[in-house]
């Protein structure tokens, strides 16, 4: 049935812009081979509206929390995320959000933000690899599978770094949309279509 998701992107200060905008583009593309009333509508959202500055240097323009409900909430990751002052008003929203989103996902330390709003306790998940014994000690109730490069547990999926959020968002377009214009959006990419979520996150890297 015709539909066009809503998906709020999460960035904070310091986020990694790929981590962001990599899932950005996969949702934006498969949105033009979706069609008319199909696909994805985007917000960058962050804990205030504004430009917010990725480690980078490059900013983007983000809205301040408050709108939704949202199917998709994604949480992009970066060295911003591991600053705990950048988590309370992210977290508090993230648990609101949760109630009523569809599914929530992450892309790299996104997953600490995931984490720190309680939302992966007692579940499988993953993060970047140089990350995961920071966040095994933070979080000892997630079942952390630190090589993974995405792991879904229930309507709740994280990723590895960088790369993985596009393989995490290829498959979240498949679910949605099928798995030809998942196809179609990853040629268009150029990436793999799409690497599984359980090939390790160092294999992936020595091929």
């Amino acid at each position: 049935s015709a539909m066009i998701r809503k998906v709020a992107v999460v960035v904070f200060p310091g986020f990694q812009v790929l981590d962001a905008t990599g899932p950005m583009a996969a949702f934006e593309i498969a949105s033009r081979f979706a069609g008319e009333g199909q696909g994805y509508r985007l917000d960058v959202v962050a804990a205030r509206a504004g430009l917010v500055e990725s480690s980078s240097g490059a900013a983007l323009a983000a809205r301040g929390l408050g709108d939704g409900p949202y199917d998709t909430v994604l949480v992009s990751g970066g060295i911003g995320a591991r600053a705990l002052e950048a988590l309370p008003p992210l977290a508090a929203w993230l648990t609101r959000q949760a109630d009523a989103a569809r599914r929530m996902a992450s892309v790299c330390t996104g997953a600490l933000l995931l984490a720190e709003a309680g939302l992966l306790d007692g579940r499988r998940a993953t993060t970047h690899w140089a990350a995961s014994s920071l966040f095994s000690r933070r979080y000892p109730q997630v079942r952390l599978e630190p090589d993974r490069i995405f792991v879904r547990d229930g309507r709740f999926w994280t990723s590895a770094g960088i790369t993985a959020g596009i393989d995490l968002a290829l498959a979240l377009v498949e679910e949605d949309l099928g798995a030809a214009i998942a196809r179609r959006t990853a040629q268009q990419l150029v990436v793999h279509h799409r690497r599984a979520g359980g090939q390790s996150q160092f294999s992936a890297l020595l091929e």
